[in-house]
Formats: C-alpha cells, sequence, structure tokens
C-alpha cells in the first residue's frame, strides 16, 4: 500500500467515532425526538456515518424503507441539522467538537440489488451452468 492509499483508508479514530455517532443518531430517532412530517411514519435507518479526518464533519448515509423519493427526506434531515446536533451532543459529550452533518441518501441497498438482479439473470445462470459441465 502506497502512502497515497494509506492517507485515504479513514483511521481507526475516524471508525470509532463515526460509529458512536451512529448510534447516538439511531437513538435520537428511535426516541422520536425529531418531530418533521415529512418524516412521520418512516422507516429510516442511519447505514452509515463517516468523520472527516479532523472529526468535524460527519457524513450521515440514511435510507428509508417504502420511500421512493429519498431527497425529500435527506433535505428533512438536513433542515433539523442542527437540532440534531444538539440533541445529539447529550450522547457525545466526549468529543471535543461537536460534528457538523451532512445528510446523504444511502444507494448502496440498490446497487446490492442491481446486482443481485445481474447475476440471477438468464444470461449469468446460463454462463454459470455452462461451467459445470
Amino acid at each position: 500500500m502506497t502512502r497515497s492509499d494509506a492517507a485515504k483508508a479513514p483511521s481507526q479514530r475516524m471508525l470509532r467515532v463515526g460509529e458512536q455517532v451512529r448510534h447516538a443518531l439511531v437513538a435520537m430517532l428511535q426516541r422520536g425526538d425529531l418531530v418533521d412530517p415529512v418524516l412521520d411514519g418512516k422507516v429510516l435507518s442511519v447505514t452509515e456515518v463517516r468523520m472527516s479526518p479532523d472529526l468535524k464533519i460527519a457524513t450521515v448515509f440514511v435510507t428509508a424503507f417504502g420511500v421512493d423519493d429519498m431527497q425529500t427526506i435527506v433535505k428533512a434531515l438536513a433542515s433539523h441539522a442542527r437540532f440534531i446536533r444538539g440533541h445529539v451532543s447529550r450522547d457525545l459529550r466526549q468529543l471535543k467538537y461537536m460534528p457538523e452533518f451532512r445528510f446523504r441518501a444511502d444507494t448502496s441497498f440498490d446497487n446490492f440489488s442491481k446486482i443481485d438482479r445481474l447475476l440471477h439473470s438468464p444470461e449469468v445462470r446460463r454462463d454459470l451452468d455452462g461451467d459445470e459441465d
């Protein structure tokens, strides 16, 4: 691994703090502290939190099950970012700086289902069945 590859990989501290922030966000959402008509009745999942190297910016990847337009969910969460930051700060008192939250739609599930459809397509199945002979 070259020096530039190592610089791109998150440090253990970034990973640990990201997971702590994710747990605090999930706990806040489960308690129902965030009241918004766009988010009411939606099942939200915080799939990942990526921290910047200085731990001042947290990129939060969310998905909502049964929702086609994730941008409305992301915009609603972004509009409440300061409120969320204040509520989560109670659970993250050990951090020197409370990170700024940036919300993004998680597209990894879409990618997984696309790959799954490709693997189960007749063309791929035919190629796999031909290898067994």
